[in-house]
């Protein structure tokens, strides 16, 4: 039974969570029969509920709702930075209860310290233990007890589930019979510890409401006892996300042991906020809004349903400038945080022209974002997979490709003898398969004497309406009324030599927004270009070539 009480402290994974499941965690585990029973407990632990300027309710009660919570508990931050420059000479000397014991514990200093600091005091200590309590209990020494609870406690059961309580009950017993343990902690937090306590006899809670859940959570984390940390954590994951609630998980303290116990929470409120806010367009005040962390968690997404990496790239410097109009804390944010979230690789040459001399980022920090992918985009399509592949498995996705409503092209670029460009534009099976029966990807925008260009990949039906068919067109961008008279051809790689053959040769004098092509690609019918013996799809992958011109 000893290794099995441990478990907690030696490796705080070890319980898993369908030891829950059951409610009570199943025979050997369950130890509420021994809750505050003297018959089955080896030591007394004094609660101290101290008041003073910030005494109030627990974060979680009275709230009805995640918001109500998160305020709450900021009002109580703020109070605890005004209890922070209170005149230490106003503070009366700290007066421990031990039932009589001598006084052991009289504070030499007395300062106001973060809420999360613990004030504990075992009784009759030695004189470096007596240091230690001292310095543990500065953050109630301003605040006047209002009530003690007593409580029966088993050791062992407590230290198999806590750090906290094993060093606490493995240090400063000198004798056998001084069995008295006090803890001091601020009312607020009195509910949560009565919750924490009574799950570390039985591995379940009596609460259920998420404010509550968060309270108990935080009580947890501050007596390290990462079952009870892991167990809330499946609960709040249980219940219904909101964008206040997600925020909330992903703003709870960073100590260690919370990173660990609630990464599953963190994960899933970080998913939540992926998800409703993919398409940013739709959402573009209510994102704007959006705290630091939020904005990384969208950011970090796979599924973003944006144009491309140029608007990636051109919201998180609106973002940026909105949220920190000081270009010292702008910069600061933009290359320590969020610069990793932007796939520079996948924005267009031009954009990535105009990071070299954007005034928000850092010098050498944008010649080296911008360098690297200048360096992937040289790479041949093989190494890019790879490097991809290797990415996918780390927290970094700067070389992943998003699912772009504009797919990224390459394009090589000519000024003599004529201003000419090629196009090299990709396509995957399955975005093709998307497109029957009338669908249509576009391509970015290139340029060519000036003049914004893009492709676009349809699913049509051929001219006499027989059939469905790839028909692939080429569109100048609305611009003014100017007139551009250009040469084009279309081309695509066919099995089975793989080289690129010419489909389709044209001219066309554009003006803005028009565009030309060809309805029937490749002249078969939409079943024949899908098929599996296909000629035109390369180890799934579609090859497409477009060479424009300008005719003079």
């Amino acid at each position: 039974m000893k290794d099995q009480l441990n478990s907690d402290l030696f490796d705080p994974r070890n319980e898993m969570d369908s030891d829950y499941s059951r409610g009570s965690a199943g025979s050997g585990g369950d130890f509420g029969f021994a809750f505050n029973d003297s018959n089955f407990s080896d030591r007394l632990l004094r609660i101290e509920i101290m008041g003073g300027p910030s005494d109030c309710l627990p974060d979680g009660e009275g709230c009805t709702s995640i918001a109500d919570w998160a305020r709450h508990r900021k009002r109580r931050r703020e109070d605890m930075k005004k209890e922070n420059v209170l005149d230490l000479s106003l503070c009366p000397e700290e007066q421990v209860l031990n039932d009589g014991q001598p006084d052991m514990d009289d504070a030499a200093g007395c300062e106001n310290q973060d809420e999360e600091a613990v004030a504990m005091v075992e009784e009759t200590q030695s004189g470096d233990e007596e240091a230690n309590s001292n310095e543990s209990s500065w953050n109630m020494a301003c605040s006047t007890v209002l009530r003690v609870k007593t409580l029966h406690i088993s050791s062992p059961i407590l230290a198999a589930k806590s750090p906290f309580f094993y060093k606490l009950f493995s240090n400063g017993m000198r004798e056998s019979e001084q069995r008295h343990v006090t803890l001091r902690i601020n009312a607020s937090e009195e509910a949560a510890l009565m919750e924490l306590l009574n799950f570390m006899y039985s591995n379940t809670l009596s609460v259920t409401t998420a404010p509550a859940l968060l309270d108990v959570l935080m009580a947890a984390d501050k007596f390290e006892v990462a079952s009870c940390m892991r167990y809330c954590s499946r609960l709040l994951r249980n219940l219904p996300m909101t964008p206040e609630s997600a925020l909330l998980y992903l703003d709870l303290p960073s100590s260690v042991l919370m990173g660990e116990a609630v990464q599953p929470l963190t994960d899933a409120a970080k998913q939540y906020l992926a998800s409703r806010y993919k398409d940013m367009t739709k959402f573009q005040e209510e994102v704007t809004a959006l705290p630091l962390a939020g904005i990384e968690a969208i950011l970090s997404s796979d599924d973003l349903q944006i144009a491309s990496e140029d608007a990636v790239y051109d919201f998180v410097l609106k973002w940026a400038r909105t949220q920190y109009p000081k270009l010292e804390d702008r910069r600061e944010v933009l290359g320590s945080r969020l610069a990793r979230f932007i796939r520079f690789p996948y924005m267009t040459c031009r954009k990535l022209k105009k990071v070299l001399t954007c005034n928000d980022f850092d010098h050498e920090v944008s010649s080296k974002l911008v360098l690297e992918a200048l360096f992937f985009k040289a790479e041949a399509p093989h190494r890019q997979r790879s490097l991809a592949a290797e990415e996918s498995a780390t927290l970094n996705r700067r070389f992943i490709e998003r699912a772009y409503k504009y797919r990224p092209v390459k394009v090589v670029e000519f000024e003599l003898p004529r201003q000419q460009c090629v196009v090299y534009l990709d396509l995957k099976r399955e975005e093709c398969a998307n497109l029957f029966p009338s669908g249509r990807v576009y391509s970015q925008a290139f340029h060519l004497g000036g003049q914004g260009f893009f492709l676009s990949a349809h699913c049509n039906m051929d001219q006499q309406s027989s059939f469905h068919c790839f028909g692939l067109f080429l569109g100048m961008q609305e611009k003014g009324s100017v007139s551009f008279a250009v040469d084009y051809e279309f081309a695509a790689r066919s099995k089975p030599t793989e080289e690129i053959v010419s489909k389709y040769k044209g001219n066309y004098t554009f003006t803005g927004g028009k565009a030309v092509g060809y309805r029937n690609l490749f002249a078969i019918p939409w079943t024949s270009f899908m098929a599996e013996d296909s000629l035109y799809f390369i180890n799934g992958i579609l090859h497409l070539r477009a060479e424009l011109t300008i005719r003079h």
